[in-house]
């Protein structure tokens, strides 16, 4: 699954964006440098359900930002994605 697929999934599981989810975290100080991981995750599964692996793509939004490693960018692997900067205000506002 590439990263733009879990924040894809993420939405359909949460109705929220990534950007709003953000928000969320950053309203309630998730993006400071000492909130470590687990922290974000356990948030993230008391309040909408996610496991681990979708938990952790956010987390590295959350933390880093939308850029991803360019290394998977145009590659025919399963975790391939179409561009290294990672699309936040949802599936229906995506350019084609």
């Amino acid at each position: 699954m590439s990263f733009q697929a879990y924040l894809d999934t993420i939405e359909d599981k949460t109705g929220l964006t990534p950007r709003q989810l953000l928000d969320v975290a950053k309203s309630r100080g998730y993006d400071a440098p000492d909130i470590k991981a687990g922290v974000i995750l356990e948030w993230l599964k008391d309040d909408y359900g996610l496991g681990r692996g979708h938990g952790m793509a956010l987390v590295h939004v959350i933390k880093k930002g939308p850029q991803i490693d360019s290394k998977h960018v145009g590659t025919t692997g399963s975790h391939r994605d179409e561009s290294d900067l990672l699309w936040l205000d949802g599936k229906a506002a995506r350019p084609q």
